[in-house]
């Protein structure tokens, strides 16, 4: 780990969609290096507070709840999406996964990260993708049935988050308020082996990542290591986009 422990002490740092599936990897993660963490997640539960991301109203009441308990956070961890697995693709789900993977981002952002620009100081990392930069290759998924292509929701709307990144990073700058982007490659996690053949073969580092990959990256990008970095996005892909 690049940041020793302890090196987020006094920093409350909020995640959403803390019970998905890199959320308590975040969590975790945060609260070794010793912030308080407040996890938002659809369901509540495991230290994570109830909310929606695509609802402001239900985001401003956590807002006002840290405030009082602990006073302003310093660290937002955009994390809240979605993706639609093979064979639910119509243009419903088209339409909620932007809801939820843009929509959501914005939302939390504008709810936590004003709060941020009042207090002076603060970093956000919003949490992108491979498929933010390049398209699916069909390949991966052929030999998968019933044979279906990777929808197109989620890298458009995972690019979009990547410029939303830019937009706060300019506009909040002046205010002491960092806005990355970190968007990891494939990571490990249940798929099934063909698949993780497929796409190792395509990886210069030759595997697919595994969630620890994923800590250095964010833990730089929401302490002082990375106080002059803001604007950017940090490809965690052990090379698929070289």
């Amino acid at each position: 780990m690049i940041i020793p422990s302890g090196a987020l002490a006094g920093r409350v740092a909020v995640v959403t969609g803390a019970l998905g599936t890199l959320g308590p990897v975040w969590t975790a993660a945060l609260a070794e290096a010793g912030a308080t963490v407040v996890g938002i997640d659809l369901h509540e539960g495991d230290g994570a507070l109830r909310a929606d991301v695509t609802e402001r109203s239900s985001l401003e009441p956590i807002l006002g709840e840290i405030l009082k308990e602990h006073g302003s956070p310093s660290v937002l961890v955009n994390n809240a999406g979605i993706d639609v697995p093979p064979g639910f693709a119509d243009d419903a789900s088209f339409t909620k996964t932007l809801e939820v993977n843009v929509a959501g981002v914005f939302n939390a952002t504008e709810v936590f990260g004003r709060a941020m620009c009042d207090a002076g100081r603060g970093s956000i990392v919003n949490i992108g993708s491979l498929y933010a930069s390049v398209a699916p290759v069909p390949a991966f998924y052929e030999h998968i049935e019933p044979r279906f292509t990777k929808p197109a929701a989620y890298g458009a709307s995972k690019a979009a988050v990547v410029n939303l990144t830019r937009y706060y990073a300019r506009l909040w700058g002046p205010y002491g308020v960092r806005v990355n982007a970190l968007s990891p490659g494939g990571v490990r996690g249940g798929q099934d082996e063909e698949f993780v053949r497929k796409y190792s073969e395509r990886v210069p580092l030759g595997r697919m990542g595994e969630p620890a990959d994923l800590v250095g990256p964010m833990l730089f990008l929401v302490s002082d290591a990375s106080a002059y970095v803001t604007g950017i996005e940090l490809q965690v892909n052990g090379g698929f986009t070289a």
